[in-house]
């Protein structure tokens, strides 16, 4: 086990992997994030790593980064990276999906970075056309989408309508173009992902859509893939909080664009 210190940031986080057979850098990073999920984790990684190994035709690794989980599911993600090729672990000391996404996405040598929910809502087939047009370089981040007409989407009239909401307050307020900002289903480019890090300020839930604005505004293609979804009737997201968080969210970016803030500088991307 190691200590690593990530950039720009105080964390310092814990990693346990076995020795890979294959010493060469994976093509794509898939990282999974977790809190408080031991009674899924251990199937959730196995079902991952088998369609990764049986039916993904690039290069990966799959790090499981639990953030500051108090049940047995660091032990579980331990036991994970012990005994299946492939898999990692790491372990932030506090909560935020988007503070364990930055650790592990702003030290990773994958030329691709990627993340999805643990409870593996997205049909995984979905994978190999959300990464392959960054390992092209014919775009820079892409996301799944639930709301493109080819999606098909199982959820409750409650989600449904709290995330179409979502997406339509931030076309009103940031006049973003892409669809959905919440799947739990993105890629970035590395350099792309090290790039933005240092100007996204949240490390929980509105990472994710505070990123996609950030590449927006600087002129980065997004592209979109239209994904199966079937909605975890265990989630355990408090949807009041993140809602009330997220629009927060929505008018600091506001109030940062107006101050002219959130640009790259420039070349930044050819020195990440």
């Amino acid at each position: 086990m190691t200590t690593t210190s990530t950039s720009g940031r105080t964390d310092t986080i814990l990693s346990f992997e076995a020795p890979p057979a294959d010493q060469r850098v994976a093509d794509v990073e898939i990282v999974v994030p977790v809190y408080n999920e031991e009674a899924g984790l251990e199937a959730s990684g196995l079902r991952l790593q088998r369609y990764l190994a049986e039916r993904f035709p690039l290069s990966w690794r799959i790090t499981i980064a639990d953030n500051a989980s108090v049940d047995a599911t660091w032990g579980i993600a331990c036991r994970l990276a012990r005994d299946v090729p492939g898999v990692r672990a790491v372990h932030l000391p506090r909560k935020g999906r988007g503070r364990a996404l930055r650790a592990v996405w702003s030290t990773s040598p994958c030329p691709v970075v990627a993340y999805m929910d643990v409870d593996l809502s997205t049909d995984l087939d979905a994978l190999l056309p959300l990464v392959a047009p960054l390992l092209s370089g014919h775009s820079d981040v892409a996301i799944g989408t639930r709301l493109a007409r080819g999606s098909r989407v199982v959820r409750g009239p409650k989600r449904e309508v709290i995330s179409r909401s979502y997406n339509l307050l931030l076309k009103a307020t940031l006049g973003n173009g892409f669809s959905d900002a919440q799947c739990g289903f993105k890629a970035v480019r590395a350099d792309v992902a090290r790039a933005l890090l240092p100007l996204v300020e949240d490390d929980a839930w509105f990472f994710d859509t505070e990123l996609l604005v950030l590449a927006e505004h600087n002129g980065l293609r997004i592209h979109e893939v239209e994904v199966d979804w079937v909605d975890d009737p265990d989630s355990r997201v408090d949807l009041v909080t993140t809602a009330r968080d997220d629009l927060k969210g929505v008018w600091r970016m506001r109030r940062r664009f107006a101050r002219g803030e959130g640009r790259l500088e420039p070349g930044v991307l050819s020195r990440a």
